[in-house]
This record gives C-alpha cells, structure tokens and sequence, in this order.
C-alpha cells in the first residue's frame, strides 16, 4: 500500500533530520555527504506526501457530501472536488512510485566523460570532435562546467581522444548511458566521389570518485613529468607542467598537460585515475547484481553500439531503446534531452518492475 510506504519515508525522513545535525556525523564527510543527498530526495518525497494526503482528505470530505447532500448546488460542487482530487491522485500516485524507486546513489556526482576516435580514421576523430562539441553544448544549457583534463588532436580536426570534467547537478545520473559506441554515417570532407562512409568513437561517462571513495596509495603510482605538447604558447615547451600517471597494480596510464601549473595537472589526473579505480569498483558490484539488472540498459559495455547519427536522412537511432528522431541538426547542436529523457523514462520503467511488489 503506498500509503504504508509513504509513512515508513517520513519515519526515514525525520531520522535523517535528526542525524545530519549530530556532530559525530557532520564530522564523518563520507557520511554526512551521503546523508545530505538521501535528505535532499526525501524533502521531495514529503511534499509528494503531503499533497497525497490533501488529496485523500479532499476525496474522503467529497465523498461524504455527495452521500449526504440534497442541496444540488452542493452536490454539483462536491461531484466537481471529488473528480479533481481523483484525477489528480492518480497522476501523483505514479509520480510517487518513480520517486519510490531506489536511487543509483552515484547519480548525483559530477562526471567524467571520455571521447575517442573509433574505426573512420580521420573522419573518426571529426566525429569524435563533434561529439566534444554536442557535449559541450548540451552542458552549458544544463549550467553545468566543463573543463578538459587532457587531448589529443586529429590530424585532420576533431580528437583523437579528449578527456573532460563535467560538474554540476546530477551530471553522471543524466548522463551515465551515453556510454558506448556511437556511429556516424555521412559523406566525409576528404571523400571526393560523395560515398557514404560508417565511423564510429567511443564514448565513457565515469562517476567522478570523491577522495572518501578511493583512496590512492601514492606509493602505488609513478609520477612522470614532461613538457607539453601542442599550441599554448612558449611556456608550452620549457616547463615541465605535464604529469602523466602510471597506476603500478592496474597499468593505468592518465595524462593531463591542459593546465599551466604542474601541480594543477596533477591534481586533475589524479581525479581521472580515481574515477576510472572507482568505475572498476562499479562495474564489479554490477557483475554481481546483474542477473536482476538483465532486462535493464548496461552502462558499463563500452564495445555496445548504441546510436546511430545518419547525416544523409537526417536520423539519429538510439538502437538500446528502438527510437529514431529526424531531428539530427539540433541534436548534434547539443539538443539530447529528448534522447536522454526516453532513455531514463525506458530504465525507470524497467526499475518500477522490481519495486512494484514492495508497493
């Protein structure tokens, strides 16, 4: 009964409230973190409560009218309440159900998102910088702050690689299934005779890893320092700023030359080796679960081809979900929140599944 459910959130809420303003948890970040978050989602869950139980006061009070009622002017208005608050409850009961599925407690991190260049040489890597830049767009309409963290340029235009820190509101729970392959089916620049040619890159969105979510031994990690490469001006080559890192027990390697500062480049680096340490973690606790998670969206097999950008038609295809929109000039400008949305919409909808039996 989603009524019961609703009283055990507000038994829930008013722990939290009582928890997050003890000293010994306000001194423990990890938790005191962790428990802002689960406040904040419960806040909304109240409001949804409160409104629910308006409503059934409203309905109970309508009905009651209309079983004792003569007056017909009366009668008309209780028959109007009671319509509202029933057509009403039942929108907010299914609002209620998606609030009530339990959240990815990784979906409120900021993000970092990796691009390459694919099979298409160097139409692969324009691709790949179109990619960069449809990103890029679609965060500044989010308000959300992009920064690279290290790149490299294709021959021809366009990234061979770029590695970027998105952060903002809900940057990895909006964006975490954009990993994957993506693949592009247009007339390349240098093709002369007008054929159609199919590239691809690669795309990985990472929970960027708090300090309290891994901590890195630095004995672990051999620090290089070498000189930048690439525009940026005479310093560029004189200084020793650039840190590549060599994470010994996995054979990680992460690079980041975007900064002046040697000591800026480190820090964003370490970031990037946390995240990708903190993705492994994930990507084990998923294995395990993943016979519930069978019928859901992966977010983790990078090698999955899941959309299609077909310039000729004018399409893009998500092939996780089946969907198509002719809409591929706006999109590729940054406008996805309609991909996004259905994908989030389809993973929701697979979630309430599992959760429905405990409503």
């Amino acid at each position: 009964m989603l009524q019961e459910k609703l009283e055990i959130v507000k038994q829930r809420f008013d722990e939290v409230s009582d928890l997050i303003i003890q000293p010994d948890i306000i001194s423990d970040q990890k938790r005191y973190v962790s428990l802002n978050r689960e406040y904040k989602d419960l806040t909304a869950l109240m409001e949804k409560r409160t409104e629910f139980l308006r409503l059934i006061d409203n309905k109970e009070e309508a009905q009651a009218l209309i079983a004792n009622e003569k007056d017909a002017e009366m009668l008309a208005m209780a028959k109007e309440e009671f319509d509202t608050a029933v057509s009403r409850l039942s929108a907010l009961e299914e609002e209620i159900r998606y609030m009530l599925i339990p959240k990815d407690p990784e979906d409120a991190k900021n993000a970092m998102m990796e691009l390459r260049a694919g099979t298409g040489g160097d139409e692969a890597s324009i691709f790949a910088g179109d990619l960069y830049r449809m990103y890029t767009k679609y965060c500044e309409s989010k308000g959300w702050n992009v920064s690279v963290v290290d790149m490299s340029e294709g021959t021809s235009g366009g990234f061979k690689e770029i590695i970027i820190e998105i952060t903002g509101d809900n940057v990895y729970g909006t964006l975490k299934f954009e990993s994957g392959v993506h693949r592009v089916q247009r007339v390349p620049q240098t093709e002369t005779q007008g054929r159609v040619h199919t590239s691809a890159a690669t795309v990985m969105v990472l929970p960027e890893a708090e300090e309290f979510d891994i901590e890195l031994d630095m004995s672990e990690i051999r620090i290089e320092r070498t000189t930048s490469t690439g525009p940026g001006g005479q310093s560029v080559n004189t200084t020793y700023s650039a840190i590549k890192l060599h994470h010994e027990p996995t054979g990680m390697i992460v690079s980041c030359q975007d900064q002046k500062s040697s000591h800026k480049n480190l820090e964003k680096a370490l970031k990037v080796l946390r995240s990708r340490l903190y993705d492994l973690e994930l990507a084990k606790k998923q294995a395990a679960d993943s016979e519930k998670r069978k019928s859901m969206v992966s977010t983790g097999d990078r090698s999955a081809k899941i959309r299609t950008y077909n310039y000729p038609q004018g399409r893009v295809t998500d092939h996780r979900i089946g969907l198509t929109l002719y809409d591929l000039q706006n999109i590729i400008n940054g406008d996805i929140q309609k991909l996004i949305d259905e994908m989030l919409l389809y993973q929701n909808t697979e979630k309430l599944k599992f959760s429905e039996a405990d409503l």
